[in-house]
């Protein structure tokens, strides 16, 4: 795994260019989680990248903050919330190194932000749950290992990939609390195509 500046730069160069690295279309697990959503309330994106799902989250009626450390992606993020006449709190940082704010957030999302290694994964999963109020929802979609074997999206490295239970030692004492793995068709922008497996997690923090 690349250091940080080296991160930085591998996702300014995959963002480059008139195309949405993943698309415009917000993540269908989490499109599948509406129902739980809440009317009204604050929204934290995690690595929201060129922000298709920050702008679903905000057109659902939520304030929604978007993070991310990339320039690029966030330029195309504001002009994806334009052009779909969104509101979107945008912010650069390190998910790793962000100072989450203490129970300020009815939801936090996590889509596919598996460029975590173990030793940063803890810290981001304890910044999201510091972030979330009581109650509030946790919706977290990621690849698990089996993804090696298709080949069509995610990182190459089986320990940066989620397991059942990695989420249940990490949230296993939220409130109804699911979790689902699932072979799916997955058409995300020219980065994630074609049968992938997946694993998703909604849960409610105590």
């Amino acid at each position: 795994m690349p250091e940080p500046a080296g991160d930085f730069e591998f996702w300014e160069g995959r963002y480059r260019g008139e195309a949405y690295l993943f698309g415009t279309e917000p993540n269908a697990f989490l499109t599948s989680c509406r129902a739980l959503l809440p009317r009204k309330g604050r929204a934290l994106a995690v690595a929201d990248g060129e922000g298709r799902n920050g702008v679903w989250l905000a057109e659902q009626g939520l304030d929604v903050l978007s993070l991310d450390f990339s320039p690029t992606a966030q330029t195309k993020a504001r002009a994806l919330a334009a052009a779909r006449g969104a509101a979107l709190e945008i912010v650069a940082a390190d998910v790793h190194a962000w100072a989450y704010p203490e129970a300020a957030f009815d939801v936090v999302v996590e889509i596919f932000t598996q460029f975590s290694t173990p030793a940063l994964r803890p810290k981001k999963w304890a910044g999201m749950r510091r972030a979330l109020k009581s109650g509030g929802l946790l919706v977290l979609q990621g690849y698990t290992p089996k993804q090696l074997d298709y080949g069509t999206g995610g990182p190459k490295n089986a320990e940066q990939l989620y397991t059942r239970k990695m989420l249940e030692d990490a949230f296993g004492d939220f409130r109804d609390l699911e979790i689902s793995e699932a072979i799916v068709e997955i058409r995300e922008g020219s980065a994630h195509s074609g049968l992938s497996a997946v694993i998703g997690l909604t849960g409610r923090k105590p």
